[in-house]
């Protein structure tokens, strides 16, 4: 049956003409070398012919600004039509915004002029009326930048303005064509570089592909910006194939194939040797192992990665004799097992989790949140770290005594980060990533009691966009702990603590906004408009007329106001019958309450 349904399913594929519901796209790739531009021509013998040279007339101060000539190239399109540049880094992406609207003609603000006055307005409010002194410069001229220095509000909101047309003109880093839907009429690229690396074929497509979408656009075009000592390497970019996809199973110290293994015995979907070695030959890996195997056969990657396991003691291993020449391997998980996979705990770092729990209990201080922070902030992120010695040192004098003991417990005094402060060399050895974890806590610490990302950000010298994955990493990586301790009678202590955290982190507002944040369609902006305006809890939503709200709350849509109040009845009722239930509990009587009658049971 399976097999008639595919072959039916494959000939009405193969039946459908495609391109008359969807209308091809022609993608013209340019390169630009000087003030010369080439079409990409795979047929020429240079794989390249001569377009057109650039016509724009440049002023002395505007080549020394721009010697790329992106002025003359963006002009060429915006505002009427979308225009991305990707530049290489984030730094440049504001530098590029701002000097392009250095040298706009004044007649660029009057386009969508209200709209975009709008856009300004949207981005004060969402961020306690905060705005980033770059965007208040370009926006008026419908220009913006696009990177992850942003917070994820920012981000909303300045792509749903240049999807409506409102902004024109995008710099962006390369980060932003991968899974973001914003094509423009021209992409240009600033360099053939990300950071200090070369382009690879695979991600220049990628960027590329965001000019002439089929369905938006009727034509497209992409240009490539390039020095003359880029020149052949750049021709090899154009022309060569894409690169393979290879499976990266077994690629980061065999982390993949870890956690793969741990997950397969955990859901018991396989927990024999030779059921686990059958599952890795359906895999990519499996399939690519000849390629991709050299030293290894696929058999002894998979005995030695469930011996890791076993020796790591996530894995406890049985053998059972099914005759006796036949023995069978069978792996079972272990409660430390079960409770990173129950976690989602990266097995790199389960041990390390496991130890700074088991020492946090030796002496936690519960007078602030600040050692619970530590021990759930992310270790992943704690590599991108680099701290300012002289913001560290003040901010650990700002620490009460017991919050210090903390620091003292994980081995880092205020001695040693005064030393690196000013400068001096230090002979005792302390754990780098201990230090610089502390840091990220500091961080956090901070977070939780101002709940301003803006005023964070600047008092310890961060992108607000980083600031904002810290703590949304930070959430995330309580929840996970939480559940980890959850699978362990040892850590029963932290887990009403991490309830309340992960509450704390995942809505990192002042206590009064979090109720009402658990409102669908109600962040931090919205909750604080709501509770200004009278309503401070989820029976206040519950109750309230939308025609109401609509009139109380700026920028509330009737849509918007229904869900509101539909979403805090909702939420009520839940609670409401969670108390019913827990009332009806409290009330029964026990079934070991001495003289309770056993009920009867009827004999069959």
């Amino acid at each position: 049956m399976l097999k008639t349904y595919k072959s039916s399913f494959k000939q009405n594929i193969t039946a459908v003409n495609l391109d008359q519901y969807v209308p091809k796209v022609e993608l013209k790739e340019y390169l630009k070398i000087n003030d010369t531009i080439y079409e990409v021509d795979s047929k020429a013998e240079s794989s390249m012919t001569f377009s057109r040279l650039l016509n724009y007339k440049y002023s002395d101060t505007l080549k020394k600004m721009d010697p790329d000539h992106l002025v003359a190239l963006v002009t060429e399109v915006i505002p009427k039509y979308s225009c991305l540049v990707f530049c290489p880094t984030k730094k440049n992406c504001e530098n590029v915004a701002e000097m392009i609207c250095k040298f706009l003609s004044k007649e660029y603000l009057k386009h969508r002029e209200k709209e975009k006055h709008e856009v300004l307005k949207d981005l004060r409010t969402m961020s306690s009326g905060n705005l980033c002194p770059v965007l208040r410069h370009t926006i008026p001229f419908g220009v913006a930048y696009h990177h992850s220095g942003l917070t994820s509000d920012e981000r909303k909101l300045l792509e749903e303005a240049y999807s409506a047309g409102v902004l024109c003109l995008f710099t962006c880093t390369s980060t932003l064509a991968a899974g973001v839907n914003l094509p423009a009429r021209r992409v240009i690229l600033r360099a053939p570089y990300v950071a200090k690396e070369f382009l690879k074929r695979n991600r220049y497509k990628q960027m590329i592909g965001r000019a002439g979408r089929a369905g938006i656009d009727t034509v497209g075009e992409s240009i490539l910006i390039l020095q003359e000592k880029d020149k052949q390497q750049a021709l090899a970019l154009i022309t060569g194939p894409l690169e393979n996809c290879y499976s990266h199973l077994v690629q980061e110290f065999t982390k993949g194939i870890h956690t793969l293994f741990l997950s397969l015995i955990g859901l018991k979907i396989a927990t024999s040797l030779g059921d686990i070695y059958q599952f890795m030959h359906g895999t990519l890996f499996g399939v690519q192992q000849k390629i991709l195997l050299k030293e290894k056969s696929l058999w002894e990657i998979t005995v030695e990665s469930l011996s890791y396991l076993t020796d790591k003691g996530l894995l406890q291993k049985d053998t059972v004799s099914k005759s006796e020449e036949e023995v069978q391997c069978n792996f079972h998980i272990t409660k430390l097992g079960r409770a990173s996979f129950k976690g989602t705990i990266d097995l790199a770092y389960c041990n390390i989790l496991y130890r700074d729990l088991k020492k946090g209990l030796e002496g936690l201080v519960l007078e602030s949140l600040f050692h619970l922070i530590y021990l759930t902030t992310p270790y992943d992120l704690v590599s991108q770290c680099e701290p300012n010695w002289m913001i560290y040192f003040w901010q650990f004098s700002q620490l009460s005594p017991a919050e210090q003991n903390v620091a003292g417990l994980l081995g880092v005094s205020e001695s040693f980060i005064g030393k690196k402060a000013s400068g001096q060399a230090i002979k005792k050895k302390v754990d780098k990533d201990v230090v610089n974890r502390l840091y990220l806590s500091f961080v956090l610490y901070t977070l939780l009691k101002e709940t301003n990302i803006w005023s964070v950000s600047e008092k310890f010298n961060l992108p607000r966009g980083y600031v904002q994955n810290l703590l949304t990493g930070a959430a995330s990586f309580s929840s996970c702990v939480l559940h980890f301790c959850e699978e362990l009678e040892e850590f029963w202590v932290y887990r009403a603590l991490l309830v309340e955290l992960t509450k704390k982190l995942t809505y990192c507002v002042k206590a009064e906004l979090i109720s009402l944040m658990e409102v669908t369609g109600v962040l931090e902006g919205r909750a604080r408009q709501l509770y200004n305006a009278g309503y401070r809890s989820l029976t206040h939503l519950a109750n309230a007329d939308p025609e109401v709200l609509i009139g109380t709350i700026d920028h509330l849509s009737r849509r918007q106001a229904k869900q509101i109040v539909s979403s805090a009845k909702m939420l009520l009722q839940e609670k409401a019958e969670a108390l019913q239930e827990e009332m009806e509990d409290l009330l029964r009587v026990p079934s070991d309450f001495p003289g309770a009658v056993a009920p009867s049971t009827e004999k069959a």
